[in-house]
């Protein structure tokens, strides 16, 4: 099983752009995913994450440019930003908890990363 990353690459500010996450593989279930980023010598943040049930959360200064949304059908998970800004520029990785049958607890899985870099 793997989360694969893709739809980075290089936005001038303001423009738009859309992230999405593949789970591949065999699960039960997919329960909360998230969207990290980590720019060269920052700690890696969290910006968004949404629950199994459809509700987000959004770390407080991307609030109103990125939306999280995911397929559940399709076992994705998508990030689409507006207004892009320079300091959006980094790695950002895709994380989800994956259950691999019915009553187990769910398994923590790391995608591989997609470079966003944001400049004129």
């Amino acid at each position: 099983v793997q989360l694969q990353a893709s739809g980075g690459g290089l936005v001038q500010p303001g423009g738009s752009l859309r992230l999405s996450c593949a789970v591949s593989g065999s699960v039960f279930s997919v329960n909360a995913m998230r969207w990290y980023r980590q720019d060269r010598g920052k700690q890696r943040e969290l910006v968004a994450a949404i629950d199994s049930d459809g509700s987000t959360n959004y770390e407080a200064s991307v609030k109103g440019r990125f939306t999280i949304s995911r397929d559940t059908f399709k076992n994705m998970v998508y990030l689409q930003i507006r207004d892009l800004k320079t300091e959006d520029t980094a790695v950002y990785y895709c994380n989800a908890d994956l259950v691999f049958g019915e009553g187990w607890g769910s398994y923590h899985y790391w995608g591989q990363g997609t470079e966003l870099t944001v400049s004129s």
